[in-house]
């Protein structure tokens, strides 16, 4: 269980009983129901973790509804998008192990997450990790219910692969971006678990190497 299941549940839980005692019983239904309701919304399940070399683990539950290449800095990248709902674990891991290089709040809008401008415009943490000499890049992004974004790494942490970082509140959506090369392993529409469903494989670091020396010598001749 997250702790601000606690902060929003313990205050409607006192605020039933004062009402049952004041008035009648049935006034703290509806108190004793939020409460049960944030206690569900923040709860945090254990996740057996993939060891698979090179696995790309999903940063949250919920939906796939995008698969695509883009270019950021005229470099050609993989974009995949998941789409959490009010009724997912809202707890968000890391992609890969690696060390923190960089954590970047962006303030925005609070467009519907299912948006695809919600990735540029909406209000995000994007987060870049690097292992194995690969960079992944995740982003947190609020949607129309989602207005607060945790997270707790700071630059220069190391991280294991699927481990817990922080919580996007109420509804919202995680972005992954990681090189082209990459081997997807969902596509639109897939079901997804964080820290548990893998999302592609990223290349070793010495085919990367082979494979950029085989396009050198193309081009030499």
């Amino acid at each position: 269980m997250v702790r601000d299941g606690y902060l929003y549940a313990l205050p409607l839980i006192a605020a039933a009983v004062l009402l049952g005692w004041l008035t009648r019983p049935a006034w703290a239904i509806i108190p004793c129901l939020l409460a049960f309701f944030f206690l569900w919304f923040f709860r945090d399940p254990e996740r057996a973790i993939p060891q698979e070399a090179g696995a790309v683990v999903s940063p949250g539950d919920g939906k796939v509804t995008d698969v695509s290449t883009v270019t950021v800095a005229g470099q050609q990248l993989m974009r995949l998008s998941i789409f959490l709902s009010v009724f997912n674990v809202h707890v968000n891991r890391s992609p890969i192990a690696g060390v923190v290089r960089e954590v970047r709040y962006q303030h925005g809008q609070y467009l519907n997450a299912m948006n695809k401008a919600s990735a540029e415009l909406n209000e995000q943490n994007i987060v870049t990790v690097e292992g194995d000499g690969q960079k992944v890049v995740f982003k947190q992004i609020a949607g129309l219910l989602a207005r607060r974004i945790v997270f707790h790494p700071k630059v220069g942490d190391r991280l294991d692969r699927g481990q817990r970082v922080g919580l996007i509140k109420f509804g919202s959506r995680v972005d992954v971006v990681l090189d082209a090369s990459a081997r997807v392993n969902v596509k639109v529409g897939d079901r997804v678990k964080g820290g548990v469903s893998v999302l592609a494989y990223l290349q070793p670091l010495g085919v990367l190497a082979a494979v950029g020396s085989a396009s050198a010598a193309e081009r030499a001749h």
